[in-house]
């Protein structure tokens, strides 16, 4: 293989969600020279895939809202849901620095959020919030990146409307509504004439929402800042002198290339979500690996913690959950094989339940999708496989869907045809097909259905907390969660045990740079999103705490590598000398030369 002459730049950062690429705007925005190297053809990584929400306390859109709190109304939920009365101090600094994030972006670059002052805490513990500690990215049109656009990841296929993202809120509900709302039905068939429009004569959509705007508009504000990014370029090793990361050497187009980082490398490959090997370490339900499926994208295989650990880091192995799960179900591909969908809206809505194979609810099935993982993990028997079935009449899967099958007018059809979607004409059938103890499933449905019409579920309060309601019908009475089974066919779908990241990542100090074995920085790594060691110590106390936390500590690494103070203290010394910086510029007029600014993989083809 030949090698190519170095490049050269003040801070690399591998890989490209919106951790990431926070930190290569941020430290360009600081005027250090940034290359971004991505070994995926498409930049996104797992953020263009989610739903793009920031778990933010005390941020300028809530306070412009009207919601202003109290910095220690949100350490003390913390500090319950996270059961330690002493924070981690990267929590602290978290809570400092996320506000200070939100307005850094919002006032320099394109990345533009609304606010979610209507968004519940998951949990209504002590010093929770009823809405206001949650941003969104606001929507995004895709034209605005030019020929980029087709370097961004597209929307998870197996969960959009023909490659359609639809944001959560008001676009879901038009959506779900148009059967019953003529302004919805307008609402929903503009959106979808668009949608076809950019198809017909783009390939794509072009109107990005959620996660997929928020990536959109980071990958803009990195383009106008010049950095560099180069995709299908896999990292093979972490260069050093001594102690100091010094670079990577990584391969593109059959050469090997050296890049230079005159002040740091950031590590921000997703976590391990594809990583058979660490999955069986730290998954107690998956001891081979296998048992496990990720709706991540299936390039996140771990590369971060391992070039993390080949310089001395050190991957943590004791949070109370090593991901944030979630229940998936299994999606056949073409290929043969099997992709995730991730069951993240439907279980709140009226008409569903989750049963095991005895035939009894485990859950409240509108909480939170780690939540509902970790109750189906408490109830599952040693020597059982830790799975489920989600259920509904055929009224309301015509109304919303049932994972992958899509709701009214799109036929069932197809996903009874590939084993994807159990139908029946009776509970009893369905049971029979499922594998499902028969008549205690009749006994639940009776049950379950007596208390929906009442509106209260004795079993499990489902639909009583705010979290509840909001995920659920906002039309529907008495209780928006809940609703009867009772008109056949009947459908089901079985879920596994799946994620949408992972949280065991390389272990950090507050200001994101990475830690030996002794506990002390590795000059020269830092490591952000979910190649960082969670801050919430596996726990799930909201939703966005994965892009939160990522962003903020993106957006910190940068102001250190910058030289730039931290809560107060005193700068990281990050300075180069006169020569330095002459023999810098010299080699930068090279490389520029030789490699031009803002090309992706084809420079090196």
């Amino acid at each position: 293989m030949s090698i190519s002459d170095p490049l050269i730049c003040d801070v690399l950062v591998v890989g490209s969600g919106a951790s990431g690429l926070a930190a290569a705007v941020t430290a360009a925005q600081l005027n250090l020279d940034v290359i971004v190297v991505e070994k995926e053809p498409q930049l996104g990584g797992t953020s263009a895939w989610s739903g793009g929400w920031l778990w933010i306390p005390r941020n300028p859109l809530a306070i412009a809202d009207g919601i202003v709190e109290d910095l220690e109304q949100s350490r003390i939920y913390l500090r319950h849901e996270l059961r330690s009365e002493v924070l981690d101090p990267r929590v602290e600094t978290f809570l400092e620095q996320g506000p200070k994030m939100i307005d850094f972006f919002q006032g320099h670059t394109e990345v533009q959020f609304f606010s979610g002052s209507k968004m519940p805490d998951f949990h209504a513990s002590e010093g929770y919030a009823k809405g206001g500690r949650s941003v969104c990215a606001q929507p995004f049109d895709g034209r605005r990146l030019g020929l980029w656009i087709n370097k961004l990841r597209r929307p998870l296929d197996v969960i959009s409307l023909a490659g359609m993202g639809i944001a959560g809120g008001a676009d879901l509900n038009h959506f779900l509504n148009a059967r019953q709302s003529p302004s919805s039905l307008l609402y929903a068939g503009k959106r979808l004439l668009r949608h076809a429009r950019d198809l017909l004569f783009h390939g794509r959509g072009l109107h990005l929402v959620n996660g997929n705007a928020l990536v959109a508009r980071l990958l803009k504000s990195a383009l106008d800042r010049q950095v560099r990014l180069l995709t299908d370029t896999p990292v093979r090793e972490l260069l050093r002198d001594g102690e100091r990361v010094l670079g990577a050497r990584v391969e593109s187009a059959g050469r090997l290339i050296e890049i230079r980082a005159r002040r740091g490398v950031v590590l921000a490959c997703g976590g391990f979500p594809h990583d058979q090997q660490r999955i069986a370490r730290l998954f107690r339900h998956a001891p081979n690996g296998t048992e496990h499926l990720s709706a991540a994208p299936k390039g996140n295989t771990g590369d971060g913690l391992r070039l993390g650990e080949s310089v001395g880091a050190c991957v943590a192995s004791d949070l109370t959950h090593a991901a944030a799960w979630a229940p998936v179900s299994r999606v056949p591909r073409e290929d043969g094989g099997f992709s995730g969908f991730p069951h993240l809206m439907e279980r709140a809505k009226p008409g569903f339940i989750a049963v095991r194979q005895n035939g009894q609810r485990f859950v409240n099935e509108a909480d939170s999708y780690h939540d509902f993982m970790c109750a189906l993990f408490e109830a599952t028997g040693p020597r059982e496989a830790p799975v489920s079935w989600l259920i509904c009449d055929h009224r309301t899967q015509r109304r919303y869907g049932l994972g992958w099958s899509k709701p009214f007018p799109f036929p069932t059809t197809k996903y009874v045809r590939e084993g994807y979607l159990i139908k029946a004409p009776t509970l009893v059938e369905l049971a029979r097909q499922c594998g499902i103890d028969a008549q205690q499933l009749e006994e639940t449905v009776s049950a379950f259905n007596l208390g929906a019409e009442l509106g209260h579920d004795p079993l499990f309060q489902r639909g009583e907390s705010l979290y509840n309601r909001a995920q659920g019908e906002v039309l529907h009475g008495p209780n928006p969660s809940l609703g009867s089974l009772r008109r056949g066919p009947f459908y089901a779908v079985k879920l596994v045990p799946g994620s949408l990241g992972t949280f065991a990542g390389l272990n950090t100090d507050a200001s994101a740079r990475a830690l030996d074995e002794h506990g002390a920085p590795i000059p020269g790594l830092f490591a952000v999103g979910n190649d960082m060691n969670s801050i919430m110590n596996g726990h799930y106390p909201s939703g966005g705490i994965t892009l939160g936390p990522g962003m903020t500590f993106g957006y910190i690494a940068a102001k250190v590598l910058a030289g730039q103070a931290i809560d107060g203290n005193q700068p990281v010394n990050m300075t180069l000398s006169k020569a330095e910086k002459i023999a810098g510029a010299d080699e930068r007029t090279r490389s520029d030369q030789e490699h031009p600014t803002g090309v992706c993989n084809e420079t090196y083809q």
